[in-house]
């Protein structure tokens, strides 16, 4: 599904990685104009505008629906991830390409209809989402590491896939306050598949190339097999990181918190709250109307439980809610111990 090379040019000023099938992808910087999206209160009113604008244009008859998404599906990668997904949620690496934005698109997901995708409110909505989640995470790591400076940094992504939200937050807070990240850092990305981390350690080691939004910082990327029901390996990995002085930061964009049992979700933040874990920042699936209508029938398993209801499960766990950012049909959260 390649097309031929002279048909793609790199843009200039945006970092390229290889992907573990060969391809190159554009590494995401949402400092970049290239990436950065409006996650205003009125840029998100005006992607629900969008949004509901799509629907009543894209609109068919229900029987109609099945046929042309398979066609569709042979023409694109994308397309072809959402209708026959591997699993019930969307792969690390094709939700990456969805948060590339229609005009950062390279092959193979470079198609029309892959640019189509790219555009669309609810796939810009996830741009948003990551942008919001990176935010976060600037945020409280400022607050954490001005009280112990040149400590070690762990970043604990849960389901993270390349783990863009770990590294973006630390490119905010480089460009907010550069000093604080004079130490050694490492992200622990913790998910099942192995797509996402092998890419996240190129895309890493180009941000950190000369003239990079990294470059000259110490920061290692590490790959941990990790399913999210069984909260052993997160314990053991934060027992072992607490021997000696560390500070310990958590996320989990478009991961646990949106597909995760309620008993999953509780387990997770009760072994990072008696991991010692700064405070935690993610993405939880909205449960108003409009969500709700769009996963309606959809192949993936979103548990749409809204912050409201996320913030008492989180509670129980030890954590209150301190920031919270709305998005198209997620929040993105920030928790600190309670």
């Amino acid at each position: 599904m390649r097309p031929a090379a002279s048909s793609f040019v790199r843009r200039p000023g945006v970092a390229y990685a290889p992907a573990p099938d060969g391809h190159e992808l554009p590494v995401i910087d949402v400092t970049n104009p290239a990436f950065r999206v409006d996650r205003s209160a009125e840029g998100v009113e005006a992607l629900r505008r969008a949004h509901f604008a799509e629907v009543r244009r894209n609109r068919l008859p229900a029987f109609l629906i099945p046929v042309m998404l398979r066609l569709l599906a042979r023409r694109s990668l994308l397309v072809r991830a959402l209708v026959k997904p591997e699993a019930s949620y969307l792969g690390g690496l094709t939700t990456y390409a969805l948060k590339l934005g229609a005009a950062n698109l390279a092959p193979p997901f470079d198609r029309p209809i892959d640019r189509r995708i790219g555009a669309a409110a609810m796939v810009t909505s996830m741009r948003v989402r990551l942008q919001q989640t990176a935010e976060l995470i600037a945020e409280g790591l400022a607050a954490v590491l001005r009280t112990r400076p040149g400590v070690p940094l762990h970043l604990v992504n849960i389901a993270g896939g390349p783990a863009m939200d770990s590294v973006n937050g630390l490119i905010l807070l480089r460009a907010a306050a550069m000093e604080l990240l004079a130490r050694p850092i490492a992200i622990h990305v913790l998910d099942l598949d192995d797509q996402g981390p092998r890419f996240a350690v190129a895309a890493l080691a180009a941000l950190q190339a000369a003239g990079g939004p990294l470059a000259g910082l110490e920061i290692a990327m590490r790959h941990i097999a990790y399913d999210w029901n069984a909260t052993a390996v997160l314990s053991r990995l934060l027992g072992d990181l607490a021997t000696t002085p560390a500070i310990i930061a958590a996320s989990s964009e478009g991961g646990l918190f949106d597909y995760g049992s309620d008993d999953a979700v509780a387990a997770n933040l009760a072994a990072l709250r008696d991991g010692g874990a700064a405070f935690v920042a993610g993405s939880v699936t909205r449960a108003d109307d409009l969500t709700q209508r769009s996963l309606a029938g959809g192949r993936f398993k979103l548990v749409p439980r809204g912050a409201e209801v996320f913030a008492a499960l989180a509670g129980r766990a030890g954590w209150q809610l301190a920031r919270c950012k709305p998005s198209l049909i997620s929040d993105q959260v920030l928790l600190t111990p309670a």
